[in-house]
């Protein structure tokens, strides 16, 4: 009787497994509790609430790559200067000491290392938003299907 080998990457490039899934969000909920608890003494992360969307892990869950927008008073002025970067180099200063916070709220085996980057995905959507805005695309959208008969 021959036994069933199980190949991870048989069928090709799979996304996320449930576990990486499962330990991106609890640590993604931890990591706002210690954002929202601790006080960062940073130049470029005064006045700015700092939304984490989402945390993706390496398939041995000891490496995180977290996803940030900066929100709140000054993000403005933040934003049109590109200072977005700035908070993104703040943060990825002060990882050890988030990752040694974050330890004491989560129950897992090792903590991840963290890693931050800007999360496009809003500027993504905004800039979807003008195109469906462009009154070219809105009359296309509007015009009723022509359907072809063959």
């Amino acid at each position: 009787m021959s036994r069933k080998q199980h190949t991870r990457n048989a069928t090709g490039p799979q996304g996320p497994s449930q576990r990486q899934l499962r330990a991106g969000e609890l640590i993604r909920h931890a990591l706002v509790d210690v954002l929202r608890e601790q006080a960062i003494h940073d130049e470029a992360l005064l006045g700015v609430s700092i939304t984490v969307t989402e945390v993706r892990l390496s398939p041995d869950l000891k490496h995180a790559t977290c996803f940030v927008e900066p929100l709140g008073a000054g993000v403005e002025a933040a934003v049109t200067a590109g200072h977005e970067s700035q908070i993104i180099k703040a943060l990825n200063t002060h990882a050890k000491f988030l990752r040694g916070q974050l330890g004491r709220h989560i129950d897992m085996k090792f903590t991840p290392d963290l890693k931050f980057r800007h999360d496009e995905s809003f500027d993504a959507a905004s800039h979807m938003d003008r195109l469906f805005d462009d009154p070219r695309v809105r009359a296309d959208l509007a015009r009723p299907d022509v359907q072809d008969e063959d």
